[in-house]
């Protein structure tokens, strides 16, 4: 009888770790309905089991099934309430399903998302993200209902003593949302100075193409390929280049050094270079070269509307 209940018991520890270590790959292969079905299944026949609850949570997260997810973070939280990840997860998935609702009924669901990500904060001295999320949510808020630049520079000077980029990046974002422009380039070059991520590099470049500058985007762009020879930045340059109809050569020079240098992990599909690449021949009124690129864009993402419509305004050239 023992011995068949230490066998019963050892492959069902066998059958728990295949199937979570299953659902975790197949959730860091992207591959996230599959990753439902596979914990899900294991739920039916172990539905107290922790671990599980949360990669199902997770799951539903990355397929942006909101209610499905805020019921597993719920699940978490009733079940350890101290813990300050599970009251993060919980309050993000209540945060993103205010965001997909009509302004009215977000109202009823803003004071559980703030009192998550605080209560994620407290538990946990060392939570950025929480830290992050007060950040936004402050900032966002309109004051009626909780709005608060002050509260929102509390928890960006907590993330700058946890992690000096993460502060910088924090204020440039608050300044840059409240309209404070010089400030708010202030700080995103003081991340970049001590962070000198391309996460840093991006939010700069972001935000001068906000603030209608151009010239300074390029010139941060380029900064950042000389540190990080990433080659989706050529499509970066090129793109701006394109949009705001300046530094056409450089442009054109650097989304066909982009094309040449192709891979998958750049991330913006070939389509969209040659998008580019007509924007900026219809820019040098070379209607040919515009129309030959266009077409390329097309075959290559068929169903793209914009690429139709910029085609059509080539055509009128």
């Amino acid at each position: 009888m023992t011995k068949y209940f230490w066998l019963f018991f050892i492959s069902s520890i066998s059958f728990a770790q295949t199937s979570i270590e299953k659902t975790k790959t197949l959730i860091e292969n992207k591959k996230f309905a599959k990753a439902e079905l596979e914990i899900k299944s294991y739920l039916d026949s172990h539905p107290n089991d922790i671990e599980a609850i949360e990669l199902f949570g997770d799951t539903f997260g990355h397929q942006k099934k909101w209610d499905e997810a805020i019921v597993q973070y719920k699940k978490l939280v009733d079940k350890a309430s101290n813990n300050a990840n599970y009251q993060y997860k919980y309050g993000g998935a209540l945060g993103m399903k205010a965001l997909s609702v009509s302004k009215f009924k977000a109202l009823g669901i803003i004071g559980d998302v703030k009192k998550a990500f605080l209560k994620a904060a407290e538990l946990d001295p060392n939570h950025i993200d929480a830290r992050w999320a007060l950040v936004e949510l402050y900032m966002s808020l309109p004051g009626i209902v909780g709005g608060s630049k002050s509260k929102a520079l509390k928890y960006a000077n907590q993330l700058e003593s946890l992690s000096k980029v993460d502060g910088y990046l924090a204020k440039g974002y608050i300044y840059e949302y409240d309209d404070e422009p010089e400030l708010a380039e202030k700080y995103y070059k003081m991340a970049i100075k001590v962070g000198g991520s391309i996460t840093c590099y991006d939010k700069l470049t972001n935000f001068y193409e906000g603030q209608e500058q151009p010239d300074k985007a390029i010139n941060n762009l380029e900064q950042a390929h000389q540190v990080h020879q990433r080659n989706a930045m050529h499509y970066q340059i090129g793109k701006v280049c394109a949009d705001y109809n300046i530094q056409l050569e450089k442009g054109e020079k650097c989304l066909k050094t982009y094309l040449n240098n192709y891979s998958a992990k750049d991330g913006v599909p070939k389509a969209w270079a040659y998008y580019r690449l007509a924007q900026i021949y219809k820019h040098k009124k070379d209607k040919d070269e515009a129309l030959k690129w266009i077409e390329k864009a097309i075959v290559g993402l068929p169903k793209i509307k914009v690429f139709k419509e910029e085609k059509a305004s080539i055509l009128n050239i």
